[in-house]
């Protein structure tokens, strides 16, 4: 399992990380919520050890928008303040968890394990991650980069095959029979309109372009 540890504390990252590698967990390191952002969107980890108070971006912050696409992954928040608003905050914000320094090892490394225990049955999840972009089955929304993409029905199916496939290439006669049934006419050109469509929604407004064409085999998704 992989870590992700975001503590501007660089001893206390440290140590944090090395009772972790201890226990054979993967561990990843961020000291500020700019780089901890930078890294959510571009891995995938399977709990999220979070400040509060961190700089560029503070700990509720980085939370919040997380769980704009991402609402599985559990975060469990460090803090020294002990209120109960801060809880609140935390909680409000998105968080599994929090702990209040200082705090043993053991019991963080127990925390852990709970949370992430309790996510692998939540991995049934009904979101879908590809790069900077979200799919929500149970509410039919996609988001790339925190903006929501309008999309039609025929055009969040198509995608949502395509991100389900991970990045291998389906073909335009796999997106007829299950999208369209296998009575649909495999030579319409009805599939690249609709990738088109997609193209102009998905990837024109945004620096990367994730939809990709195989020349005689089908489509796919770039990382």
């Amino acid at each position: 399992m992989t870590i992700l540890i975001v503590e501007d504390d660089s001893v206390l990252n440290q140590n944090i990380r090395e009772s972790l590698a201890a226990e054979n967990f993967l561990v990843e390191q961020a000291y500020d919520g700019l780089i901890a952002e930078k890294l959510l969107r571009k891995n995938t980890y399977d709990c999220v050890v979070l400040d509060v108070n961190i700089p560029g971006k503070n700990g509720f912050e980085v939370c919040r928008d997380f769980r704009i696409y991402n609402t599985t992954t559990p975060v469990l928040f460090l803090t020294a303040f002990d209120e109960i608003e801060d809880k609140v905050k935390g909680y409000d914000s998105g968080a599994d968890d929090y702990l209040t320094k200082p705090f043993f090892q053991k019991e963080l490394l127990l925390r852990i394990q709970a949370l992430t225990k309790r996510s692998v049955s939540a991995q049934t999840s009904d979101v879908l991650t590809w790069h900077d972009m979200a799919i929500h089955q149970r509410i039919k929304k996609v988001y790339r980069n925190n903006i929501e993409l309008r999309l039609t029905p025929r055009e969040y199916q198509i995608l949502l095959r395509m991100v389900s496939a991970q990045g291998e290439v389906v073909s335009k006669k796999e997106l007829i029979k299950e999208i369209w049934g296998s009575a649909f006419d495999a030579n319409t050109n009805n599939i690249e309109v609709f990738i088109n469509f997609l193209r102009n929604k998905v990837d024109k407004p945004f620096d990367k372009q994730l939809i990709k064409t195989k020349v005689g085999f089908g489509y796919y998704l770039d990382r």
